[in-house]
């Protein structure tokens, strides 16, 4: 084999790139066309080509600078041109000449303008565009702006509604609660027990029962006694378990803090039924108390009635024993005669009348104030009664009290919040609005705390008092009538709010 055919081939760059551009196509002659359409206003080409008038004149994209050829068609930047613009003419006129095709540029549809005097003030239409315009909005566009602001006032417009829609939600969430709280409470299940925790039950509670009570009379002497937790525990118990319970009259010695099913237990449970046992109930009256006595101890009415219609046969100096049965249970043994009964509660007046250190000639006065007092307000509220009354009598001024004017015309059963017409007006011998001063007797009987009351009353220039709250027992003490003409609005108002309360 020669060193030739042994040798290793050269690469021969020239060669190889010879026969790449030998095998190329023809080219395809392509006619250069001259942009010759106006700029969108204000796109950089614009900016340029004003730039360009006002300075040295430059040939515009896709032209040639040629020598002058009186031929030629001239375009912006012409002597007519630069006279309306202000602007230097241009030396050269420009014109699409063939030369062109050496600087070719877009391929555009040619055009041929028309350059008048007012050209540079009239909008040139506008043909394809460089990438200035894709970014300019057109007409045909909604400008992104304003929609932006329509979509910021359309938030603000729901974030209202919102707040809105949850502000009165919670408004009448509020008003809910504040109104119906205790009703959803006890629905639910939520909130403190109404009633006492088995195993809870200590002392003693001495309960009466009066011919013909019912669950809710009984449901309420549990609650005053001390036996239940709250007043309706008893009878809704009742209701909830559907019992049907027959209750007998007496007194009955229960606990404190027991459940509504063991109380209901004791009740049923003669063990726990005292013997002979009666009771007088703080703010009670002869009329009221006779009946349960002569009842309970099996004797006839008729002996009690007679049996107090001479006050002195026990040593009282009054028209009446009004006021002189002291509120208390009694327990007797068996046999005892009426008499005997209403001696044992008139021993127990004189008693309190002397831990209070009332004077024996002034007992009718005192039990008379004592008993006002027992029925016209609440035990925090004695002293201030007592205080009122005495401010009163200071000055000669009716003692205007609903309880006395019910005492007297025989309709204890109004309350003694507001009276009838009839009983206000009616002329008897304890209607305090008619008669100055105080009524002809006690008219009930007062407890021990009533009675410490009236002796001493709570130093205060009050004139008027009313109850503001029949549920509570609030009471308002005024000196002037404008005051105390507030406070009744304050218990109509109570009144409109509460149309079952008692008013």
């Amino acid at each position: 084999m020669s060193e030739r055919d042994s040798a290793t081939p050269r690469h021969d760059p020239d060669s190889r790139l010879g026969d790449l551009f030998e095998n190329l196509p023809d080219p395809t002659p392509q006619i250069p066309t001259v942009d010759n359409s106006a700029p969108a206003p204000g796109s950089r080409r614009a900016a340029r080509e004003a730039a360009a008038g006002e300075g040295t004149a430059t040939p515009p994209r896709g032209t040639a600078s040629t020598p002058a050829d009186p031929s030629a068609v001239p375009v912006r930047g012409s002597a007519d041109e630069a006279v309306h613009s202000n602007a230097v003419p241009s030396p050269t006129p420009v014109r699409a000449s063939a030369d062109a095709a050496e600087t070719p540029t877009r391929a555009l549809p040619q055009v041929a303008p028309a350059v008048t005097a007012s050209a540079a003030d009239a909008p040139e239409p506008v043909i394809g565009g460089g990438l200035d315009d894709l970014f300019v909005p057109h007409d045909d566009h909604v400008d992104p702006k304003p929609a932006k602001k329509k979509r910021r006032k359309g938030c603000l417009i729901a974030l209202i509604i919102v707040l809105a829609v949850f502000g009165g939600i919670a408004a009448g969430g509020a008003w809910a609660w504040s109104t119906y709280g205790d009703k959803i409470s006890d629905a639910m299940g939520w909130g403190e027990s109404k009633d006492w925790e088995p195993g809870l039950a200590n002392g003693e509670a001495l309960v009466t029962i009066k011919q013909g009570d019912t669950g809710g009379p009984v449901s309420t002497a549990l609650y005053e006694a001390g036996v239940t937790k709250t007043e309706d525990v008893f009878y809704d118990y009742i209701v909830d378990e559907n019992l049907a319970v027959t209750f007998y009259p007496g007194v009955y010695r229960l606990q404190k803090k027991m459940t509504a099913e063991a109380a209901l237990a004791a009740l049923k449970d003669d063990a726990n039924k005292m013997a002979n046992a009666v009771s007088v109930s703080e703010g009670g009256t002869i009329v009221s108390s006779l009946p349960g006595m002569a009842e309970t101890l099996g004797l006839p009415l008729a002996d009690f009635e007679a049996a107090v219609q001479d006050p002195s046969a026990y040593g009282v100096d009054a028209p009446s024993l009004e006021g002189w049965l002291f509120p208390a249970v009694y327990e007797f043994d068996p046999g005892v005669t009426a008499p005997q009964v209403i001696q044992r509660m008139v021993d127990r007046t004189r008693e309190s009348l002397a831990n209070a250190g009332v004077p024996a000639e002034d007992a009718e006065r005192i039990l008379t104030i004592a008993s006002i007092i027992q029925r016209e307000g609440r035990l925090d509220d004695f002293a201030k009664v007592s205080r009122v009354i005495q401010n009163r009598l200071d000055i000669d001024m009716k003692l205007q009290m609903d309880s006395t004017a019910q005492y007297g015309y025989g309709s204890l059963h109004e309350g003694v919040v507001s009276s009838s017409k009839e009983a206000l007006e009616d002329d008897n011998d304890w209607n305090t609005y008619v008669r100055t001063g105080l009524p002809a007797t006690p008219i009930a009987s007062p407890s021990d705390a009533a009675i410490k009351a009236a002796m001493e009353p709570a130093d205060g220039p009050w004139l008027y008092f009313v109850t503001i709250n029949l549920a509570t027992g609030e009471t308002q003490f005024s000196e002037t009538m404008a005051e105390h003409e507030q406070g009744i609005e304050k218990w109509r108002e109570w009144c409109r709010a509460n149309p079952e309360g008692g008013c």
